[in-house]
């Protein structure tokens, strides 16, 4: 149950350095996920702006398939989120 009064984020600062809003984030209905709307997402979620469970809700993605774009973007930055090089960085 989410609280009522809890504190959101207005905006947070994208992985290109801007700042970014709900109304920036990828659509709803997105089903082509590029490294930046993956990032973006992620710090979303990060920065306060989701929480994890909105972000799998809004884009109808697993807690396991958030979690594992987070440690890709930590373990080899956004690189790390490219499908055509996804077994370069799995160990």
């Amino acid at each position: 149950m989410a609280e009522p009064n809890r504190h959101r984020a207005k905006y947070v600062i994208g992985p290109d350095g801007s700042p970014l809003t709900i109304a920036d984030l990828p659509p709803a209905t997105t089903k082509r996920w590029v490294i930046r709307r993956k990032a973006e997402v992620v710090a979303a979620v990060r920065g306060g702006l989701l929480t994890l469970d909105e972000a799998c809700s809004r884009y109808t993605l697993t807690v396991d398939e958030f979690l594992s774009w987070q440690m890709s973007i930590d373990q080899h930055g956004l690189a790390g989120l490219r499908t055509t090089r996804i077994q370069q960085y799995r160990l």
